[in-house]
C-alpha cells in the first residue's frame, strides 16, 4: 500500500516504536499513566477508532477478545488506542471499554502525526508494528474479525496460512462440518417440535441467517423472509433455514425465534461466532445459503431475497442469470421515460450496462440491481416493477 513503511524498512529515526510514538507516556483505561517500558520489544496494534461510530463500537469487542487470548497465551501483543473522538468524556466512556492503553486525549499532536503518518482515512483501522517499528500490516481489522487471535502475528506469510486454510475447509466442506467447526459439535437444531437432527437437513438447500432481535432491517427482512420461505415450504421440501443468533442476550434470542417458522441454533454465543467468522459476516441481517452438496451456494442470499423472491431458490448462479436473462427481455416492454409520482422529474430507464448499478428502491426501500428508472440529475431510482403501478407512474414521451 502507497505511503506506508515496507516491513524490512525501519521507519524515520531507526529509534524502533519509539520513534512512531513520540509522547512521554500512554494512559490505562483507569486514566493512569503508563511508561514505554509495557510495550518494549512486543507488537504494536495501533487501533484508530471512536466511540460515535457504529463499526467501532461493533469492532472493539471482536478485538478485545482476540487480544485477551493472545495475552493469554504470552504472545507479545500490545494495542494503543489512538482515539478520533471530539471530546474527553466520549474518549474515557470508549476507552473504559477496552482492557489496552491509550494515546492521551489531550495529545492533539502525537494523534495527528499518526493518522498523517498512516494516511488513516476510514476507522476501524488497526496498523500492526513490529517491535522496531516497521510496518507489519497496514489494517489488519479485517484479518482479526475474519480470523481473531488466529491471524497472530499478522504477516503476509500468517495471511497466506490462513486463506490456504480456508480454501481446504472451503473444498470440503460439508453441513456436518459447518455446525462442527471451531469444535461446537452441534447435532441438532431446534424447532417448534424440539431437536432437529442436522443429520436431516443433509442433501437440502439451507439458509443460514444470521440475525438479532430490535435490529430494524432484521425485523424488516424477517418478515419477508417469513414470507417466502413459507411459499417454498408449499412448493418444495428440499428447503430449510436455520437462525444464527447474533443476540446479545437471551430473551432477545427467544424473542427473535418467536418471529421465525423456522429452524434455529441454541442461544450459546461460540456456535454463532464461530460461523459467523467462517463466513465472515460484517453486517446482520446475513443470508448465507449452502447447497444440497453442503457447499456455500451464495452469501448473499439476503439482496437475491430482495431482488428476486422466492424465484431466487435454489439460489444458483444459473438460476439468478435465467431470472437476470427473463428480466432483461421485459424490460423491452417498458417505455424508456416516465414521470412517478414519487418525484418531480422524469425518470430514465437504465440497465447495469448504463448506469443501473445497486441502489435502494426510493418507492420500496429494497435493494436493486441493474434495471431501474432513474432522475440522472437526483440519483432518484425505483425498480421496474415498481413502476407497474398504475397510479404511481405514466409513460413519458421518450
Amino acid at each position: 500500500m502507497a505511503g506506508f513503511p515496507k516491513v524490512d524498512e525501519a521507519p524515520e529515526g531507526g529509534a524502533g516504536i519509539r520513534s512512531v510514538l513520540t509522547m512521554g507516556s500512554l494512559v490505562s483505561p483507569s486514566g493512569n499513566e503508563v511508561h514505554f517500558a509495557e510495550l518494549d520489544g512486543k507488537i504494536i496494534g495501533l487501533y484508530f477508532a471512536a466511540n460515535w461510530y457504529p463499526r467501532c463500537e461493533a469492532f472493539t469487542p471482536v478485538l478485545a477478545a482476540a487480544y485477551q487470548q493472545l495475552k493469554g497465551r504470552g504472545a507479545g501483543f500490545e494495542v494503543v488506542l489512538v482515539s478520533c473522538d471530539e471530546d474527553r468524556p466520549s474518549f474515557e466512556r470508549f476507552h473504559r471499554t477496552m482492557p489496552w492503553l491509550a494515546v492521551p486525549f489531550g495529545d492533539l499532536q502525537c494523534k495527528k502525526r499518526l493518522s498523517e503518518r498512516f494516511q488513516v482515512e476510514g476507522i476501524p483501522r488497526l496498523v500492526v508494528l513490529a517491535p522496531g517499528g516497521e510496518v507489519v500490516h497496514p489494517d489488519a481489522a479485517d484479518l482479526v474479525h475474519r480470523y481473531g487471535e488466529r491471524a497472530f502475528p499478522f504477516t503476509a506469510a500468517r495471511v497466506a496460512e490462513l486463506e490456504a486454510d480456508d480454501q481446504r475447509k472451503y473444498a470440503s466442506q460439508t453441513l456436518e462440518k459447518l455446525f462442527s467447526i471451531d469444535g461446537m459439535g452441534k447435532e441438532f437444531v431446534t424447532g417448534g417440535n424440539g431437536q432437529v437432527p442436522i443429520s436431516s437437513l443433509v442433501g437440502k438447500t439451507v439458509g443460514l441467517y444470521f440475525s438479532a432481535h430490535q435490529c430494524a432491517p432484521c425485523m424488516k427482512f424477517t418478515a419477508k423472509l417469513a414470507a417466502i420461505y413459507s411459499s417454498l415450504k408449499g412448493k418444495t421440501e428440499d428447503f430449510e433455514i436455520v437462525y444464527v443468533p447474533m443476540d446479545k442476550e437471551e430473551d432477545g434470542y427467544l424473542r427473535s425465534c418467536s418471529d421465525m417458522p423456522w429452524l434455529a441454533l441454541p442461544y450459546d454465543g461460540a456456535p454463532s461466532r464461530a460461523l459467523a467468522r467462517y463466513f465472515d459476516v460484517r453486517e446482520i441481517p446475513t443470508l448465507v445459503v449452502v447447497g444440497p452438496d453442503g457447499k456455500t451456494v451464495t452469501r448473499d442470499g439476503r439482496n437475491l431475497v430482495n431482488l428476486y423472491f422466492d424465484m431466487a431458490f435454489p439460489f444458483t448462479d444459473a438460476q439468478i442469470r435465467l431470472l437476470q436473462e427473463a428480466e432483461d427481455e421485459a424490460a423491452k416492454g417498458f417505455p424508456q421515460s416516465l414521470r412517478h409520482r414519487g418525484h418531480r422529474h422524469e425518470l430514465s430507464i437504465v440497465s447495469e450496462k448504463s448506469g443501473g448499478g445497486p441502489y435502494v428502491c426510493c418507492e420500496c426501500e429494497e435493494q436493486g440491481l441493474g434495471w431501474a428508472y432513474q432522475c440522472i440529475a437526483c440519483g432518484y431510482e425505483i425498480h421496474l416493477r415498481c413502476a407497474r403501478d398504475e397510479e404511481g407512474g405514466s409513460a413519458g414521451t421518450g
